[in-house]
């Protein structure tokens, strides 16, 4: 067998490619890569949690959709029953920050990897994907392997879902800021402003350190929680995503926390 030939490279030596889209030339040229001619020039796109990785929503787009979710850093989609190009969470707020988008082998479809804001679906389900058919065919409980490499520290291992619901947990916070502050305890935190948060952070943060030390492992878990809720109240006073946290945390892996430290 000749050694060049393609079926015998392994996964690993097939590189991805990267297309740089930094000015309109760019973006023409991107654009004419993709074939709109399939579907009377519209293309599949695809819509996934940059961080959880679960798919949120199927919807099509048109090239002047593409161009608009490529310039603005959005996603926009064309409407198939209304005939026009409209803004995710346009309406309802519940929009998608476009974080990378990749376009497969035959470019006829794409896939956005967004932060999503919200819920994605209209019905208020975090994904349009609820309804799962549950039939003999499907793969068994239990596949080989399942239950290996688990570790009670590991927030991956115990599921992408449990991760998610800390977004879901900003967004329910958030969604109460603007209410009446003597029926919300969030909206009078946020009225007190950043002392009455902040005294908050220091009894909580005193709180989980006790903890630690008593080597109490259920008091912990109850004053960590305690502590995240406040956590969450201070960025949203401060006007900070949770998920700008989060990206600041993924500029830093694969970095030594030494030499990070050393270069602050």
């Amino acid at each position: 067998m000749d050694k060049t030939d393609k079926t015998d490279k392994k996964e690993n030596d097939f590189k991805p490619v990267i297309l740089d889209v930094v000015n309109e030339n760019d973006l023409g040229l991107f654009l004419k890569k993709i074939d709109f001619t399939k579907l009377n020039g519209l293309i599949p796109a695809v819509a996934q949690d940059y961080f959880s990785k679960e798919i949120l929503m199927l919807a099509f787009m048109n090239k002047e959709a593409l161009k608009k979710t490529v310039e603005t850093g959005y996603a926009h989609y064309y409407s198939r029953s209304r005939n026009k190009l409209w803004k995710k969470g346009e309406t309802s707020g519940h929009t998608q920050h476009i974080k990378e988008i990749f376009f497969d082998c035959d470019s006829d479809s794409v896939l956005l990897k967004v932060i999503q804001k919200g819920p994605a679906c209209h019905t208020g389900h975090k994904t349009c994907f609820y309804s799962k058919i549950n039939n003999r065919l499907s793969a068994p409980d239990t596949p080989d392997g399942a239950g290996m490499n688990e570790s009670k520290t590991c927030a991956e291992n115990k599921g992408a879902e449990k991760f998610y619901s800390l977004k879901l947990l900003y967004d329910s916070i958030c969604g109460r800021k603007d209410s009446d502050p003597e029926k919300s305890y969030v909206a009078k935190l946020l009225n007190g402003g950043p002392e009455k948060i902040g005294k908050k952070l220091q009894e909580e943060s005193l709180e989980v350190i006790l903890s630690v030390m008593e080597g109490d492992r259920d008091k912990l878990i109850y004053e960590c929680a305690d502590l995240m809720f406040f956590y969450i109240v201070m960025l949203i006073y401060s006007d900070i995503d949770f998920f700008d946290v989060i990206d600041e945390l993924k500029k830093r892996e694969g970095i030594s926390g030494l030499d990070e430290k050393k270069a602050r």
